[in-house]
């Protein structure tokens, strides 16, 4: 294979998004797990969100002119979050990943993030070999919870949404649990109305991004988290991520009906502090 690696253009997100559709279907459906993504249409649609964001940056490969993947890297905080990371099914297995996340390594490099973090599947054992042999590191084992929402509210905890006066505090405390603020994701949540914080004794306690597959949340405490949790609208995509080492928090999620749908892996390279309170990753980190 003759592969070329170019930066990614509006024009690629049917192609890609296709790729990123069968190649998530194809490595779940073989080790029969459920996909991340239900249909084409709409890995078409997370690949177009991701081309059009001036915060992401996207890598094709070519082989021949003929796209047979992709990558992103998220850029909109001071550590980088790689993915969706997709390689067309006829083709893997050949060094296309390598090259696609040899390039976004590189561009995060050059941009001078203090890290690079990225969540794998825990059936896919070549991805983690792959990201291995790259030099990231296994930081959390996480569980990827699912089940309908609760609805409910937790005595001496108040949830409500998330406003723009509530960044600096929220920011404050995402450094203080994992010493870097992602105030980039954050800001685009509260903005898009979709994010929540948790107070208690008359102050804020943590902040959620979303409680699902690519939101994340920062609390003091697992009760704090729990409060945030318990009041979520939905879990969105495949679920939410816990950090397994948790065990009260994965106690009471299974406790409240919750299931464990995969298990998960975050990885990193570069920055790593140990988390200092309670925290749910994104998919992205």
């Amino acid at each position: 294979m003759m592969i070329q690696i170019r930066e990614a253009r509006a024009e690629d997100a049917g192609e890609c998004g296709r790729i990123c559709y069968e190649a998530f279907h194809a490595i779940a459906t073989a080790h029969n797990f459920p996909p991340d993504l239900p249909s084409v249409e709409v890995g078409r649609g997370l690949v177009g969100g991701m081309v059009a964001r001036p915060d992401v940056y996207g890598v094709v490969a070519e082989d021949d002119g003929v796209i047979v993947g992709s990558n992103f890297l998220y850029e909109g905080d001071a550590i980088s979050g790689v993915g969706p990371i997709t390689v067309d099914p006829s083709v893997q297995n050949r060094g296309v990943g390598g090259r696609l996340m040899q390039a976004v390594m590189d561009r995060s490099a050059t941009r001078g993030f203090a890290g690079i973090r990225l969540v794998q599947a825990g059936y896919h054992t070549r991805s983690l070999s792959l990201y291995s042999k790259l030099g990231f590191d296994v930081r959390e084992h996480l569980s990827c919870m699912q089940g309908p929402p609760l609805g409910q509210a937790i005595d001496a905890y108040i949830v409500r949404p998330a406003t723009q006066a509530d960044l600096g505090a929220c920011n404050a405390l995402c450094a203080a649990v994992h010493g870097f603020a992602r105030g980039g994701e954050l800001g685009d949540a509260v903005r898009q109305g979709v994010a929540s914080v948790v107070e208690r004794d008359g102050r804020i306690t943590g902040y959620a991004t979303q409680v699902a597959f690519f939101g994340h949340a920062v609390t003091e405490t697992t009760d704090d988290l729990e409060a945030l949790i318990a009041a979520a609208p939905a879990f969105l995509g495949p679920g939410f991520l816990v950090p397994s080492r948790n065990g009260a928090l994965m106690r009471w999620c299974l406790g409240k009906g919750l299931k464990v749908t995969q298990s998960m892996t975050l990885m990193t390279i570069g920055l790593y502090s140990e988390p200092q309170g309670a925290w749910l990753p994104s998919v992205l980190y």
